[in-house]
C-alpha cells in the first residue's frame, strides 16, 4: 500500500511566505509541513509515499530527499501543467500499489489512520472519504452519509433549508487503485467534485466516516498561526525537538538568557538567541537561527530561520518570513512578512 501527498500548489492563500517557499516545506514548529503527514502515514504502517508537486518540486526534493531520512521511500511525480486533484492522483497512477492512500497537502489531522484502512477493507468499499464536522455548515460544500455510514450525496455550498449534515470532505481519501482508471489522463479533474460522484452515479461503495478529533486546513495565515497554538498548547500532539523549560521547549542548540521573560506556551528553535530583557511568549514560535534582542517583546507568531527582532520590537499575532529585520522599537501588529522584509526602526504595522 502506498500514498499520494498532493503538493501541487502554489500556496497563494500563504502568500508572501510562499512566494520564494513552497508550502510543502513551509515550517510547522520544528518541522517542514509535510513531515507531519509523513509521521501520519508512518504511523499506519506506510513506508512508500510519492510526492505529487509543481511549484518549484527541486525545493521539496531538497528538504524530503528520497525519504531514506525518515524511514520511507519517497519518489515524485511532477505535474508540467496543473492536473487538480483528481489529474494529479491518476498522474502518479504508474507508481502506485493496489490500494492508496490520499492526502490534501493542506491538511493536519489526528485521526487514527489504521482504523480507516481497517474499516476500509473490512466493508468492501471502493473509496473512503474521510469527513469532519464544522461549525458553520453554511461555508463548505457537505458530504451527507446514510445510517450506515455509506457516503450518500454531495451538496455543495447549500441554502440554509437544504443543510442536512456539518460534515465536510477532510481531504483524507483510501481508494482502490484500480478504480482509478475513472479519470481521464493528462486534464486538470476534480477528485472532488468530478471522480467521487462519477462513484456513486455508478453504485460504488463510498464509506465516510467522521473523524471527531484533531483536523486542519493550515492554507491561511489565519489557520497556519492557530496550527502553531494548537501544538503548543498540546490540542495537537507533536513530540517538538526541545527539552521543557517554562511551559515552553527550548532546542539544545538554543541560547535563551536567564534574563529572558518567558510567559506561557512557546518553542525556540535550533540555533536561536533570546537575550536578556527580552520576552517571549505566550504562543511564540522560533523556528531556527533568529534572533530576539534585549527589550522585544515576542507572543502569537511565528518567526523562520534567520529573523531578526531588534530591540524593543513589540510583534503580535504575525508571520515572519525568512531572513526578516525588524528595526529598533518596531510595532507589528497582525502582520505578514515575506522573505528578506525590513522593517525600519520606530515602525508601525498595525
Amino acid at each position: 500500500m502506498r500514498a499520494v501527498i498532493l503538493a501541487g500548489g502554489e500556496g497563494t492563500r500563504l502568500r508572501p511566505l510562499t512566494l520564494t517557499t513552497p508550502k510543502p516545506v513551509v515550517p510547522v514548529v520544528d518541522r517542514p509541513l509535510l513531515r507531519h503527514q509523513l509521521d501520519l502515514l508512518a504511523g499506519a504502517g506506510v513506508r512508500e509515499v510519492v510526492f505529487s508537486v509543481a511549484y518549484r518540486p527541486e525545493r521539496v526534493e531538497a528538504v524530503f530527499g528520497d525519504g531514506s531520512a525518515f524511514g520511507l521511500r519517497i519518489r515524485y511525480a511532477v505535474e508540467d501543467t496543473p492536473l487538480g486533484t483528481g489529474g494529479a492522483v491518476r498522474n502518479a497512477l504508474p507508481l502506485l500499489d493496489e490500494r492508496t492512500i490520499v492526502l490534501n497537502g493542506d491538511i493536519l489531522t489526528d485521526v487514527d489512520l489504521a482504523a480507516v484502512l481497517l474499516r476500509h477493507e473490512r466493508e468492501g468499499a471502493s473509496a473512503t472519504i474521510l469527513l469532519a464536522p464544522v461549525p458553520n455548515p453554511e461555508a463548505y460544500g457537505l458530504v451527507e452519509t446514510d445510517p450506515a455510514g455509506r457516503v450518500h450525496r454531495f451538496l455543495e455550498k447549500p441554502r440554509p433549508e437544504q443543510i442536512t449534515t456539518n460534515t465536510i470532505n477532510a481531504g483524507v481519501y483510501v481508494l482502490e487503485t484500480r478504480i482509478l482508471d475513472l479519470m481521464p489522463e493528462g486534464v486538470n479533474y476534480s477528485i472532488e467534485r468530478g471522480f467521487f460522484p462519477a462513484l456513486l452515479d455508478r453504485g460504488d461503495r463510498v464509506l465516510g466516516p467522521v473523524h471527531r478529533g484533531y483536523w486542519i486546513d493550515v492554507g491561511t495565515p489565519e489557520k497556519y498561526l492557530q496550527v502553531h497554538r494548537d501544538i503548543l498548547n498540546g490540542r495537537f500532539r507533536v513530540p517538538l525537538d526541545g527539552a521543557p523549560r517554562a511551559e515552553g521547549f527550548v532546542h539544545p542548540t538554543a541560547r535563551v538568557s536567564e534574563g529572558a521573560l518567558l510567559d506561557g506556551h512557546f518553542y525556540v528553535g535550533p540555533g536561536c538567541e533570546v537575550e536578556a530583557g527580552a520576552r517571549l511568549g505566550p504562543d511564540a514560535v522560533l523556528v531556527a537561527d533568529a534572533r530576539v534582542r534585549s527589550g522585544a517583546y515576542l507572543r502569537d507568531s511565528v518567526v523562520w530561520q534567520g529573523v531578526e527582532v531588534g530591540p524593543d520590537c513589540e510583534v503580535q499575532g504575525c508571520l515572519i518570513g525568512q531572513g526578516v529585520r525588524l528595526g529598533r522599537s518596531s510595532l507589528l501588529r497582525r502582520a505578514v512578512l515575506g522573505e528578506g522584509s525590513v522593517i525600519s526602526d520606530y515602525s508601525r504595522t498595525l
